[in-house]
């Protein structure tokens, strides 16, 4: 996802709703995967702050690894569902 998001990266809504965790993503930042920055996006006359999200060249180069090896990259921290209620 991140690797085809282009320049800018994807917000951190869009990783969420594309089922990533926050957790998840806090850790691939963590350890350098993925970098943060904080910027303003406009929906209809509103501004509002969003987190974009960009894969690193660390990042690419663990895809392209796990890729390479035809298995799936491993995540820093497993994924935890929180259960519905």
């Amino acid at each position: 996802m991140l690797a085809t998001s282009g320049p800018t990266g994807a917000t951190e809504a869009i990783m969420l709703a594309h089922g990533f965790s926050a957790r998840l993503l806090a850790s691939m930042a963590r350890v350098g995967l993925v970098t943060g920055a904080i910027g303003t996006m406009r929906a209809g006359a509103r501004l509002m702050q969003v987190r974009r999200l960009g894969i690193t060249d660390a990042g690419r180069r663990a895809l392209a690894d796990a890729l390479t090896r035809n298995t799936p990259p491993q995540q820093p921290l497993p994924s935890r569902r929180r259960p519905s209620t």
